[in-house]
């Protein structure tokens, strides 16, 4: 077995209800929201995409089917745009190359783990990244790499299995999934456990565990067998820790920002950064955010 094939596939959860965002979520997926002008998705199709990924396989529920329309030919608009002389190059990001879109249903919500599970015939016997777009990653400012290109490169350099880990304050930790850390060389470091929400005071780290993951098609195997977990769901979290100490098994720490677009006050906090960081916009944005809080 080579822990080293190309990380070629990613897989995105998006089959949610999204019902933190209800009313606007019940005929409009969560995920095409806008942050500014750019659906959530679409930052996440962007960041695989960077890093050489080819195949976006969208794990899907009833009422989605708006996301693949996103990145397909919209004829009458584009055609209409043309006559008009409008700018193209804002739709240019949203084409999809034929056969390079795939979608699975997640029929019953059983849980991150199980929607993972759902894409396993695609995914075959290669390693494959997971991209949780609720969770958007930015590069760092001055021309940085997206999150998933800097894990790539890991990959490149380790092979085996990798999770995407942001450093917080130690007080934090209590809300996300923890790394037990082994040894450190640069952003790298050894993953000996995983702790869902741990007690501040019996926390392994302050590392946590953000929405990015390259995994071996192993888990498949695990997940197919793993009964329900936390929440009576299928825990994605559960059938990585059984595979550490199996396969090499590492955390990046990213060099970027993370806004947690899954809840409304991180998904207002991420318009409003990316907003005032945006040459058109950004000094009308931040004469706006002065007068507000005056």
């Amino acid at each position: 077995m080579t822990l080293h094939k190309p990380i070629r596939k990613a897989v995105f959860p998006v089959a949610g209800l999204g019902t933190r965002f209800l009313p606007a979520t019940k005929a409009i997926p969560k995920e095409l929201l806008p942050i500014v002008d750019r659906p959530l998705i679409q930052y996440a199709v962007d960041e695989a995409r960077e890093a050489g990924i080819e195949q976006i396989i969208f794990v899907t529920g009833r009422g989605k089917t708006a996301i693949v329309e996103h990145f397909d030919i919209a004829f009458e608009l584009e055609a209409t745009m043309a006559e008009r002389g409008k700018d193209m190059a804002v739709l240019e990001s949203t084409r999809a190359t034929p056969g390079d879109i795939i979608t699975v249903r997640q029929q019953v919500p059983l849980g991150l783990g199980h929607a993972i599970w759902c894409a396993r015939a695609i995914v075959g016997d290669e390693p494959f990244a997971i991209l949780l777009p609720d969770e958007l990653m930015v590069a760092a400012k001055g021309g940085g790499t997206g999150c998933m290109k800097q894990m790539v490169d890991a990959y490149n350099e380790v092979g085996g299995n990798l999770i995407s880990v942001l450093e917080v304050a130690r007080e934090e930790v209590s809300s996300y999934g923890v790394i037990d850390p082994g040894e450190e060389h640069g952003a790298l470091t050894q993953v000996r456990g995983l702790v869902e929400k741990p007690p501040v005071d019996r926390a392994p780290s302050n590392k946590i565990v953000s929405g990015r993951y390259i995994l071996q098609p192993e888990v498949m195997r695990v997940l197919e067998t793993q009964g329900k977990g936390a929440g009576g769901e299928i825990q994605l979290t559960d059938a990585m820790a059984k595979m550490i100490g199996v396969q090499p098994f590492h955390a990046v720490t990213f060099a970027g920002r993370r806004f947690d677009c899954g809840n409304k006050t991180g998904f207002v906090e991420a318009t409003l950064a990316l907003a005032l960081e945006r040459e058109d916009i950004g000094p009308d944005v931040r004469a706006i955010a002065e007068r507000l809080l005056r």
